[in-house]
């Protein structure tokens, strides 16, 4: 009996030790659960009504020696709160949101501490947090994701091919099951199809001094594990524009200061596909502004010349970089009211890697005071480690000669140094009121919160792959794919607007005089369907200049919102997106290359109130000859339902205004 009792008391001693190395947070709302295991190596699965959206995956930190944080950690305390944040987003797709969730506090004896949060509607985040007298040298990070089945996953794939984790984050997507996706490096963000309509994406925010996060097919069948650059050791230079690349790398990812916060990592769950553009959980994650007053940041859109080619014709000049070619561009933007005008590469001596030395060819002062005169302002190109050389000379010399930012292009990786670049160079031309579109650049991370000066970002398979990719790649197609996931990182400097325009017959590559896929109308919609608070008009102005009236509706779009919904959609297929701006809405619609028929609700208009529209439409001919579009002049209210006819890779655009 006094064994059996004895027994009975290690079993109970057990399940309590046990059970208090479970731990289970609810959002707010109790819809999404987050259950954290701490009785052996920390891991974590994710529930979202009641429903498993991601299986027991593995969580921790490997340091130098092999020495596993996370694993079977002791905890010294458990704290909880919740949280109701009121977020002001300038030059975002809301004015401001508001978000609320759940958070547990781990507190390990290691010298580490886990944070889990639970938000409403489908969102979990964690991040690990170092409290350690000494620096960590960190050989990798544990960070799976498990799934509990097979699921169709939306994965953009590496194009590095010497150095995979080197490359532009630009590719297309592979959809795929889980255990069929090619084995090469990933980059986020991922989605997965886990049925029933729902999604779930991965990504990180708030990434600062640690490298970004790949992943790849893990262990597990119907799992991905994350993945890291290592630590660059040695780097050399590519002679034609000084552009650093990395030639070797150490055994370990990273030097962490042994009190430091690393990237959350965030799952995302989504019950509709409408709800993933306008996911908030990256920006309302990210540090709050570092730069105090943003009221000199001018949002916008810029004149250019690179995607054309210098392309102006019928002049009496001969064109390219040279004064009269951008005095022309300069004009062009100031007649239709651009408030930027960009010089891209070539405007100094890209060998010598010298922003200070000009080419002969251009008086930038002249060119300054022009635009100026004009009140359009100068964006400058440049490559990151070109800047960060001489960043303090060059942001002061060039912000005393009136440029307004720079275009920072070719960072092309994400490793530990490479991101401690990009705080540089923000801070830096923060300090002296400067704007910046980060090209050539990873997927966003809220760096843009942080920094408002940080106006856009690349990072997408972009209008520039029109100028080189071969007709079977299917751009309209991943321009209605790419809002539902990239979009959930932060805006994106697609860089659109083409007039020459080209049916999936019609198209082929061509480097001076690109075309685009799809109708006329499509490129017009992704000034309202992609975030973009400084976009281009990326073809010649002459071709601009012979439509004048397009032009002119184009021109005056916004590029900020006070609101934004997406009032119809489907990954992969189509997307409706409408944004308001002060009392007027805009609404724009991309197609895939299937012809399609729509109806758009004006449910969301004020009831009682009339408004006048107009609206931008594929042409009866669009199948045929793309850049065709009719303009109609409609009255509407808030029980309106607008047919659309959508021509194959079509689009629309509405403005709605107050009678």
């Amino acid at each position: 009996m006094k064994r059996l009792l004895l027994c009975m008391v290690i079993l109970f001693a057990y399940v309590s030790l046990y059970s208090a190395k479970k731990v289970k947070l609810n959002s707010p709302d109790k819809k999404t659960r987050v259950e954290i295991d701490c009785g052996g190596q920390i891991s974590y699965s994710v529930f979202y009504r009641d429903r498993k959206v991601l299986d027991d995956s593995k969580i921790g930190l490997v340091c130098e020696g092999d020495v596993t944080l996370g694993s079977q950690p002791d905890i010294i305390s458990k704290k909880k709160k919740l949280e109701d944040e009121h977020i002001v987003s300038p030059f975002y797709r809301f004015a401001a949101f508001d978000v609320s969730y759940s958070e547990l506090e781990l507190r390990l004896k290691d010298g580490l501490s886990v944070k889990f949060r639970a938000y409403n509607n489908g969102g979990v985040a964690y991040r690990f947090v170092l409290d350690k007298n000494t620096d960590v040298i960190l050989n990798s990070e544990i960070a799976e994701f498990n799934f509990d089945k097979d699921y169709t996953v939306y994965a953009a794939h590496t194009t590095g091919k010497k150095d995979p984790y080197a490359m532009a984050f630009q590719n297309t997507y592979e959809v795929n099951k889980l255990s069929s996706l090619d084995s090469s490096l990933i980059f986020l963000p991922i989605t997965a199809d886990v049925e029933d309509g729902w999604k779930v994406t991965i990504t990180e925010s708030d990434l600062e001094s640690y490298p970004g996060m790949f992943l790849k097919t893990g262990d597990k069948g119907n799992g991905l594990k994350g993945m890291f650059a290592h630590y660059p050791s040695k780097v050399d230079y590519y002679p034609w524009r000084s552009q650093e690349y990395v030639t070797q790398r150490e055994s370990f990812i990273a030097r962490l200061n042994g009190k430091q916060e690393l990237p959350w990592r965030i799952i995302s769950v989504s019950e509709k596909d409408a709800d993933m553009p306008v996911n908030n959980l990256v920006y309302a994650l990210a540090s709050p502004n570092r730069i105090g007053d943003y009221s000199w940041v001018k949002p916008g859109k810029s004149a250019w010349e690179w995607w054309n080619d210098w392309g102006v014709y019928e002049v009496d000049f001969e064109t390219g970089i040279n004064m009269d070619t951008y005095k022309y561009y300069i004009d062009f933007a100031a007649n239709y009211g651009l408030e930027y005008v960009i010089l891209d590469e070539g405007w100094y001596d890209g060998k010598k890697g010298d922003m200070l030395s000009v080419i002969p060819e251009l008086d930038m002062e002249e060119l300054v005071d022009y635009a100026k005169s004009k009140n359009v302002g100068v964006i400058l190109w440049t490559v990151f480690n070109v800047l960060d050389q001489q960043l303090e000379e060059a942001c002061s010399y060039y912000a005393k000669m009136g440029i307004k930012g720079f275009k920072v292009d070719f960072l092309d990786r994400d490793d530990q140094e490479a991101v401690k670049m990009v705080y540089r160079i923000a801070e830096a031309t923060a300090k002296h009121k400067l704007v910046l579109d980060l090209h050539g650049f990873y997927k966003p991370t809220g760096l843009n919160r942080t920094y408002p000066n940080i106006l856009n970002f690349e990072g997408v398979f972009g209008m520039e792959e029109m100028k080189w990719s071969s007709p079977e790649v299917d751009m309209p197609a991943y321009d209605v794919t790419f809002p539902f996931i990239r979009l959930m990182a932060g805006s994106v400097d697609y860089t659109p607007g083409a007039m020459r325009n080209a049916t999936k017959k019609d198209f082929q590559p061509i480097y001076s005089n690109p075309l685009s896929q799809g109708t006329r109308c499509h490129q017009l919609a992704t000034y309202i369907v992609y975030d973009s608070p400084f976009t281009m008009l990326c073809d010649a102005p002459v071709l601009y200049e012979k439509e004048p009236e397009y032009t002119k509706f184009l021109s005056s779009l916004p590029v900020v919102f006070d609101d934004t919904k997406i009032i119809d959609g489907e990954l992969g297929s189509y997307i409706v997106t409408a944004r308001r701006k002060g009392n007027s809405w805009y609404i724009g619609g991309l197609n895939n290359w299937d012809k399609r028929e729509l109806k758009i609700d004006m449910a969301f208009l004020e009831k009682d109130k009339q408004y006048k529209a107009v609206v931008y439409k594929d042409g009866v001919n669009a199948h045929k000859q793309a850049a065709d579009y009719k303009v109609d002049h409609l009255e509407v209210n808030s029980e309106s339902v607008l047919p659309m006819n959508c021509a194959s890779g079509g689009g629309f655009v509405i403005k709605i205004v107050e009678r």
